[in-house]
């Protein structure tokens, strides 16, 4: 095993405390009336002379337990604040975050025997059992050729619940019953965009890549929890998420094709709200491709959930593409002429006319017909080009924001020139599969991972729930991403991401009141050992990260001015506690 900077940590924290005992890494709670001190410190960037300024030298390390802390999906939370639930609503899966005071105040360890995560593409078929020591799956799936343990590894075959004999080729059976060309999903570069709900451990997902599909794979954090951390473990665009009560945090007209292959969801609740949910990601003339057994009706059961799926996505406008044998796929309208042709009094109804499709973050499911705009409704289609011109063409909705032809290029050709400039700065550090599971924290156009589409790497560019919502762009421009607020901790397992890219996401922290050094205990959290954040501030930012770094185990790579910014890069160490040490090689 190689290991850069490898050492050992036997300092152990309590789950949560005060923001003091934050502040100094303290165990204990001597000296929790300096608190409000520190407080104002640690989150304010450029301190006036004569300030104090206390930065801890070492936080403290959680305890073992909790290698796998998902600090807003913590079930041991949830029972200790006592939270009413409905759980027939998946309400025990939704995000529910942990107050300030009850913060974990603490690195988060990694698993015994941890080792650096084997490199893409040879991760797609395999990862370290150390890095994720569950087999559960391997063994309640074994007849499915989800994942098989053979030694230290745990390899996936490419199987499915619905696939049992591989992705790769359920993909071309889809292909081949939309009479697609070349028995080729991507449809020409038609079809982008995926979201797979119910992934699993997202072999469908990993073998899209190929096609030039990316697919959102999205599950929740249930008896089956570990399934999202094994596609991230496996260089897989993934999310942790669930079709609950409240939005999915996707705009509207985001995906070319939704996929459920056993899923286990109702989908006929609550008047049809989840499948309604899906209407409004899809774009128009999307694709549901839904593999179950109600879709060939054996028993009586089946032939009933069928019967009134069918009644109701007719209602929803849907018509059926094609259905073959144990698959259908129902193809949703490219304008609103069959909504309008509805009687009076149809079920689900439209929409409101003052409903914001796109408010995601929060906004409960509402079970309704998004309708299209005027101008979409004309279109006759979403007006996107191709896989890979759409990358770089101006996307239609762009006007939504006021935003020009020629605003759109200027930021395409700036970040291209900042990511050559990032690339410099890392290259003594990395080779050209050092890095697969890239986070953009700030997305805005989605032009840094535009400007990534050489490299071997995938994109998770992350858009501010209180800013433009500039993320239907970024689906548009055929990328992936997601809606968060960086107060809270985000919805990913631990050790996930090699490359965070942080641009004045600190300054925006520091706006909101929120603590900035939360949100560095929260990307050491998501930051794989040996990872790289690359942050570009504004320069007393820069001074307060730098502070923080021997506490956090990071070490400084380089800086570079960019304008009245500077641009930060930072090395995450491997480091063990005691108990990992023992089974590490």
């Amino acid at each position: 095993m190689c290991i850069m900077d490898l050492f050992l940590i036997s300092q152990k924290a309590f789950e949560y405390g005060s923001k003091s005992l934050r502040k100094l890494g303290l165990t204990g709670d001597e000296d929790s009336d300096v608190g409000s001190k520190l407080d104002e410190s640690s989150s304010k960037f450029g301190q006036e002379d004569g300030e104090d300024d206390v930065v801890p030298k070492s936080f403290p390390v959680c305890d073992d337990r909790h290698s796998e802390l998902i600090p807003c999906l913590d079930r041991n939370l949830i029972y200790q604040m006592r939270l009413k639930l409905d759980l027939s609503l998946m309400e025990h899966y939704k995000r529910h975050c942990p107050l300030p005071e009850r913060r974990y105040n603490c690195l988060i360890p990694p698993p015994a025997g941890y080792k650096v995560p084997i490199k893409w593409p040879k991760s797609r078929d395999e990862v370290w059992k150390a890095n994720i020591p569950h087999t559960h799956l391997a063994h309640e799936k074994s007849d499915q050729n989800w994942m098989v343990v053979k030694g230290e590894k745990i390899v996936f075959p490419g199987g499915g619940t619905h696939f049992h004999y591989g992705a790769d080729k359920y993909i071309a059976s889809l292909a081949n019953m939309l009479n697609f060309s070349n028995n080729n999903l991507n449809n020409e570069g038609k079809l982008r965009t995926v979201l797979d709900v119910g992934c699993g451990v997202a072999s469908f997902g990993a073998y899209l890549l190929s096609s030039d599909i990316i697919a959102m794979s999205l599950a929740p954090n249930d008896v089956h929890q570990n399934q999202i951390q094994f596609a991230l473990e496996r260089g897989i665009p993934a999310y942790l998420g669930v079709l609950g009560t409240k939005r999915l945090p996707y705009p509207s007209r985001s995906f070319e094709l939704a996929h459920c292959s056993r899923c286990r969801i109702d989908w006929l609740q609550r008047d049809g709200i989840l499948l309604l949910e899906l209407d409004r990601l899809l774009r128009p003339g999307g694709y549901f491709a839904y593999s179950s057994p109600e879709a060939y009706a054996q028993d009586e059961e089946d032939l009933r959930i069928w019967r009134e799926m069918s009644a109701l996505v007719e209602r929803m406008c849907w018509r059926i593409a094609v259905k073959s044998k144990q698959t259908v796929i129902w193809q949703k309208p490219l304008t609103n002429d069959c909504y309008m042709e509805r009687a009076p009094g149809t079920q689900p109804p439209l929409c409101r006319s003052d409903d914001d499709p796109d408010a995601t973050w929060g906004v409960p499911m509402e079970a309704c017909i998004t309708t299209y705009s005027d101008h979409d409704h004309k279109s006759r289609g979403s007006g996107l080009a191709p896989w890979p011109a759409r990358l770089t063409a101006a996307p239609p909705r762009l006007a939504d924001f006021g935003y020009t032809k020629d605003k759109f290029e200027k930021d395409t050709e700036v970040w291209q020139q900042r990511v050559e400039s990032y690339w410099n700065l890392l290259s003594p550090k990395i080779a050209s599969d050092t890095l697969r599971n890239v986070m953009d924290m700030k997305a805005n156009l989605g032009s840094f991972a535009a400007a990534l589409k050489s490299k071997d790497v995938w994109v998770m560019n992350v858009v501010p729930e209180d800013g433009p919502n500039t993320l239907k762009l970024i689906y548009d421009r055929g990328l992936m991403g997601s809606i968060h607020n960086w107060c809270e901790a985000y919805s990913t397992y631990p050790r996930t991401y090699d490359l965070l890219h942080a641009s004045t996401v600190f300054s925006d922290i520091e706006k909101k009141g929120c603590s900035a050094e939360d949100l560095l205990i929260e990307m050491d959290r998501i930051l794989r050992p040996t990872g790289f954040i690359l942050i570009r501030d504004k320069p007393s930012v820069i001074e307060f990260v730098k502070k923080y770094l021997t506490a956090l185990h990071w070490d400084a790579v380089s800086t570079e001015e960019d304008g009245d910014k500077l641009v930060f890069v930072i090395q995450k160490k491997i480091w063990l506690t005691s108990e990992s040490l023992r089974d590490t090689e």
